[in-house]
């Protein structure tokens, strides 16, 4: 029989993303699983972690031979898994040790159960549409990458004068704070801070929302999945721009730059245990009241 093996990850500054980190890895071991840390998260244990406990990934064990992940900590930890396994086929079980945690599937108080799950494989894949984004300027690419949630354009310093356009035609221009391109996963990050909607994940659709735009069309806006959303820095435009992608890979942007946004041909798997639906996710994350509804009166006549 084959060696299994799983990733772990884990937010390496946080004292219970620590004890939880070694309580996972102990127990996988104990079933004969080889649990695998990406390298720099072995240097970051070796104070908590006897390094032979764990093999390394792509030093010792390959992206493409691993089973699932598991990570520890919250969203922000999520798309740093989802940045090492990007082209792979491994899923990613994320297990909340933050706030919100809208990617994670459970809940730091239920990690036994979710071990438990996990080595006998009781779970379902879901894969999440991510982002392709293209900057480019004077017709000539300056960043090609990609995100989970959202690819914002924002200013620095000065408000931004941009044109917004759908599928090579132009839609408005105005002046904004900047304008984030998401998609339904990332409608309940920074979209939904910036007021965007929520989108369910089953959805495929891309948004954009400005930030803080003078103008009368200054709306969050849905298209279809196969569209194109285009942002460009007019020349009248304050000052210059940055293009983030989740909040974590960084391009600086000219007067005259042009990001253009589609679906990836990459999704983001998601290994799921619970089988509830994404209302319910939704009323207990952001603790939304519930009461009246019918279901506590039984059901309709």
């Amino acid at each position: 029989m084959s060696e299994r093996y799983i990733l772990v990850v884990s937010h390496t500054a946080r004292t219970e993303a620590i004890e939880a980190t070694l309580s996972v890895v102990s127990k996988l071991r104990e079933a004969g699983i080889v649990p695998v840390m990406y390298e720099a998260d072995r240097s970051d244990f070796a104070p908590h972690l006897d390094p032979v406990m764990t093999a390394g990934l792509e030093t010792q064990v390959q992206a493409n031979d691993l089973e699932i992940a598991l990570v520890l900590g919250g969203d922000g930890t999520i798309l740093r898994a989802a940045e090492l396994l990007r082209g792979t086929r491994c899923p990613i079980l994320g297990i909340n040790l933050g706030h919100v945690g809208f990617l994670a599937e459970a809940e730091s108080h239920d990690l036994s159960f979710t071990l438990d799950r996990v080595l006998a494989g009781r779970y379902v894949v879901e894969e999440r549409m991510t982002l392709e984004v293209l900057a480019s300027f004077g017709g000539e690419p300056i960043a090609r990458t990609w995100a989970v949630n959202e690819a914002s354009v924002e200013k620095r310093g000065r408000m931004l004068e941009v044109a917004m356009g759908v599928d090579g035609r132009p839609l408005s221009s105005f002046g904004c704070d900047g304008v984030v391109l998401a998609t339904p996963t990332g409608s309940t990050a920074y979209s939904f801070s910036a007021g965007g909607p929520v989108v369910w994940p089953g959805v495929q659709a891309l948004l954009a929302v400005p930030l803080a735009a003078h103008a009368l069309f200054n709306r969050p806006i849905v298209v279809g999945p196969d569209s194109v959303l285009t942002v460009e820095i007019l020349p009248q435009s304050g000052g210059l721009g940055i293009l983030w992608c989740d909040g974590r890979r960084r391009t600086e942007l000219p007067v005259g730059a042009i990001v253009e946004v589609r679906r990836s041909d990459l999704p983001l798997r998601l290994a799921r245990i619970d089988e509830g639906v994404f209302t319910d996710r939704l009323v207990n994350k952001f603790h939304l009241p519930v009461s009246g509804w019918r279901g506590e009166r039984g059901p309709v006549k």
